[in-house]
């Protein structure tokens, strides 16, 4: 257990000042996501570009183009937000079973395709992990944009994902973040859901 504390306070010691930035960044817009605040896509272009630099060079390659995507989604997403602004009938929608089947039939494609990607063509010790983590959070985010209400049980399944992936590369208040987000996710479902349902 010492072993285990001494190299956490040595991973918080070694922090950059961009992963700093990237969680902070990265805290706020999740958590203005969930309460469907507009502010939530511009902070989370600095947080995307910033963490896109700092998965580059922890080799998370899926993890590092997948910030270039949330990049655009977080344009499309300011400017679908912006024009559906005004109508208030329904904000949110939700997915019935068959879409749902869809939707993780999409995410084991993306899964299988981005895994045999980065396994031939980088040099990742985590591949398929690093792919299924990008698949997931790419379904998700676009899910967010459509203010889909399950994009939030998916984003709380990646979350906890990621967080032992996170440590493993040394990220240590990544990792942290990712379990703050987690939470706010559980949280952004449950408001987002009762929303949903007082539209019914």
């Amino acid at each position: 257990m010492p072993a285990l504390i001494q190299q956490i306070v040595q991973q918080f010691a070694q922090t950059s000042i961009l992963e700093w930035i990237g969680t902070i960044t990265g805290f706020l817009c999740v958590y203005l996501a969930a309460k469907q605040h507009i502010l939530n896509w511009p902070i989370s272009a600095i947080s995307v570009l910033t963490y896109g630099y700092i998965f580059y060079h922890s080799k998370l390659y899926g993890d590092a183009v997948l910030q270039l995507y949330f990049l655009g989604t977080a344009l499309y997403g300011w400017y679908y937000w912006s024009k559906n602004k005004a109508d208030k009938s329904k904000p949110i929608v939700s997915f019935n079973n068959r879409e749902m089947g869809l939707t993780v039939l999409i995410i084991i494609i993306l899964t299988a395709i981005l895994g045999t990607f980065l396994q031939r063509m980088t040099d990742s010790d985590v591949p398929y992990i690093d792919g299924f983590c990008t698949a997931v959070s790419f379904v998700a985010q676009f899910l967010m944009t459509r203010k889909i209400v399950q994009n939030w049980l998916l984003w709380i399944f990646v979350d906890i994902c990621y967080i032992p992936l996170y440590f493993h590369k040394g990220l240590l208040l990544t990792a942290l973040l990712y379990l703050a987000f987690a939470w706010i996710a559980w949280h952004g479902y449950r408001d987002w859901k009762a929303t949903y349902r007082n539209f019914m």
